[in-house]
């Protein structure tokens, strides 16, 4: 038959005859089991340790040996774009002395400064001590003294002079006894301004402006009238010419256009400053 006998119950085991071995305590296994992990453990951290640490005094030395390198340059990171650059933004005392550039704000006006003077400028002439006896010491095209006759000439049409044609006073050859006498004036000082000049005629008329068209009437007494009949000598580019700055009207000077007289403002132009440079000559009559 069979042995049906049931096995020995691990809870009595000297009542089934076998002996516990007792050769180590209990649980000893699983002592060893957590001893070898926690040695394992600490292995991993103590070497990760070690190898963080060398590979720090491995970059501290060759950013040493390598003192040219830029800062930042070891690679990409935070520490990388935070780390300042021998480049950065200069400082306020570097842009007022002009260092830490190729150029320097000095330069860079004394260039401007160079280009523009190479421009003529547009600034009207402007008064001075002896413009207002320029005439007098230009030789045989002198100014008047203050009962002078005297002739108008253009420069730029030096067979015009300034004649009376009706009303007005136009630009136009004196061919004729007739048109030297219209072009003759008496030059006096300045109804306005004694350093300056007025033109009157041999009938006693002033030439003065109005509408900026210069014109013959007579002297009404009016300090506008003096004013319109009052024109200053100014320094001219043209050698013994001068330009006749309204007085009421700086910045105006008389003339020609289309061969009429008028006042006119200053313009930087060859043109303006030809047409408007005129030569007192002896009078014609």
């Amino acid at each position: 038959m069979p042995d049906s006998s049931p096995p020995p119950s691990p809870n009595s085991p000297w009542e089934n005859g076998w002996n516990p071995d007792t050769s180590r305590a209990p649980g000893t296994r699983r002592l060893y089991l957590a001893g070898a992990l926690a040695v394992t453990t600490i292995v991993v951290c103590v070497t990760a340790i070690v190898v963080t640490d060398k590979q720090t005094d491995d970059t501290s030395r060759t950013k040493k040996a390598d003192s040219t390198a830029p800062a930042g340059a070891d690679g990409p990171g935070l520490l990388s774009f935070a780390s300042p650059s021998n480049r950065g933004t200069p400082t306020p005392d570097e842009h007022k002395s002009g260092s830490g550039s190729a150029e320097t704000p000095g330069s860079t006006t004394s260039a401007t400064a160079a280009e523009q003077s190479k421009e003529p400028s547009a600034k009207a002439p402007s008064p001075s001590k002896s413009t207002s006896s320029h005439g007098s010491s230009s030789g045989s095209s002198g100014s008047s003294s203050s009962t002078s006759w005297k002739s108008v000439r253009s420069v730029n049409y030096p067979d015009r002079y300034w004649q009376v044609s009706g009303d007005f006073v136009k630009l136009n050859p004196a061919t004729s006894a007739a048109a030297r006498r219209a072009a003759t004036f008496k030059v006096v000082k300045g109804l306005a301004n004694s350093s300056c000049y007025s033109f009157t005629t041999a009938d006693g008329t002033y030439l003065r402006h109005r509408n900026f068209i210069l014109r013959v009437e007579r002297n009404d007494g009016s300090p506008l009238f003096k004013q319109d009949a009052t024109f200053c000598p100014r320094p001219s580019p043209y050698s013994g010419a001068v330009m006749l700055e309204s007085v009421n009207y700086p910045g105006r000077f008389l003339r020609h256009q289309n061969f009429q007289l008028r006042l006119d403002r200053y313009q930087d132009s060859t043109l303006y400053r030809s047409d408007s440079a005129f030569r007192l000559v002896a009078g014609l009559n």
